[in-house]
């Protein structure tokens, strides 16, 4: 598995920004009021992978990589590999519709008050889904091999 590209993550972004303006731009209308609290679901999960980061690199760091009790699986490791892809694509894409929607609803808050108060709801959001891709890439980069040593014989 490779890492995460950052191009591929600025691309979900962009993409899920314009798809979510033009959404916005014409059915904004219909939409329900945005709380504060309708884009802070992901800040627990960022929050989780942020220790599971922790707690794996931990774990690498102090050769604790196995199948004994009080080490780290391989398989472990893999599937917090998947669960930080898997939330790369949900956090960028999750900053990317609030940040169309912010798009539209910011330049319109003097003129609807409706705007205004979905603003901090879509600002709350924007920034849960950029500190989930922050906690993913963290998770992701803690679960790396550590580099295997060379098979050349020492020099000393």
């Amino acid at each position: 598995m490779k890492p995460t590209r950052i191009l591929d993550l600025v691309a979900n972004v962009v993409i899920a920004a314009v798809v979510a303006w033009v959404a916005t731009r014409m059915a904004y209308n219909s939409f329900p009021p945005i709380s504060t609290y309708a884009g802070a679901s992901l800040y627990p999960v960022a929050a989780i992978e942020a220790v599971l980061a922790f707690v794996i690199r931990a774990k690498v760091n102090d050769n604790q990589l196995g199948d004994g009790r009080h080490q780290l699986h391989p398989i472990t490791a893999a599937r917090a590999v998947a669960l930080a892809k898997a939330s790369l694509q949900v956090g960028s894409i999750a900053a990317g519709v609030w940040l169309g929607f912010l798009f539209w609803v910011f330049p319109q808050r003097g003129t609807l008050g409706a705007a205004a108060a979905d603003s901090p709801g879509a600002i709350v959001g924007m920034l849960a889904g950029v500190a989930l891709v922050a906690a993913a890439l963290w998770l992701e980069y803690c679960c790396r091999a550590p580099d295997d040593p060379t098979d050349d014989p020492a020099t000393t």
